[in-house]
Parts: C-alpha cells; structure tokens; sequence
C-alpha cells in the first residue's frame, strides 16, 4: 500500500517501516502538529474519529500553538489532553 500522508511530515522516517495501523497514534500526533489543514483533512478520512480522539487525548508531548487546534477539531477542552495536564503539573522556568 502506498503511503497516503504527506511525505514532507515524515522526513526523519523510512517510510518503507511505518505500518499504518501498528503506528497509528504516531502517525495522527505528526500529522496535527505538523500538517497543514489539507494533511488534517486526509487524516481524518483515513482515521476513524475515536482513533484520532484517543491518540491526541493520550499524547504526553503536542507543540503548544496546535493544542486549541486539536481540541477544536476533537471537540473536547485542553484540560482533557493528558500533554497539558502533564505541562501544568510539571512547570517550567521563567525565561529570564
């Protein structure tokens, strides 16, 4: 099977080893921070969406300025991705 994401968002992995289904959550996690809105919408016709909610839901590291994108598009409040339960347990230095 060919693979139908965006090869641009994969380019540290050998396309050759992802398996579709076995690498789903790493799959849809790359795709939401780093796809474009085009590369969401192919995500999500490919994916189920209780897939989509339980791999972005679990994540323990999503990119801060795509976290409201997320939970826009899964209908469910930040509070609920574990990556920002784990951010506001775990708070960083001031950057001065």
């Amino acid at each position: 099977m060919n693979f139908p994401f965006n090869h641009r968002l994969f380019w540290d992995v050998d396309l050759n080893q992802i398996d579709l289904k076995k690498h789903d959550k790493f799959i849809i996690v790359r795709i939401f921070e780093r796809g474009d809105v085009e590369d969401i919408r192919q995500c999500r016709r490919f994916y189920n969406p209780e897939k989509i909610k339980s791999a972005l839901l679990a994540t323990k590291h999503f990119l801060a300025t795509r976290l409201h994108l997320a939970a826009a598009i899964i209908d469910e409040p930040i509070e609920k991705f574990r990556c920002y339960t784990t951010q506001q347990s775990n708070p960083q230095r001031f950057p001065y």
